[in-house]
């Protein structure tokens, strides 16, 4: 059984990144506006932090697949590379 505090993440992590950062400024906005309770600045706060981490995780995938294109694309020019210097 998920729990009340797991399942607000669960449903995060399947926000993508542009849905996660919209929801993210949103919250930043209604916050930096005021008029909410105590209770109501506490769970916005909370959910920013949650929307703060989703989109964290989802940038540093991004840099994880294009450092890997870029080291993949660098062993290749390197393979050229030692092709074309042992047929000279």
């Amino acid at each position: 059984m998920t729990s009340e505090v797991e399942q607000p993440t669960a449903m995060s992590e399947a926000l993508g990144y542009e849905q996660a950062r919209d929801e993210l400024i949103e919250v930043v906005r209604r916050l930096e506006a005021g008029g909410t309770t105590l209770e109501e600045s506490l769970a916005l706060w909370e959910r920013g932090e949650e929307l703060a981490k989703v989109c964290r995780r989802r940038l540093d995938g991004a840099r994880a697949r294009l450092d890997a294109a870029l080291a993949e694309e660098a062993e290749e020019d390197q393979a050229e590379d030692e092709e074309k210097d042992g047929s000279l």
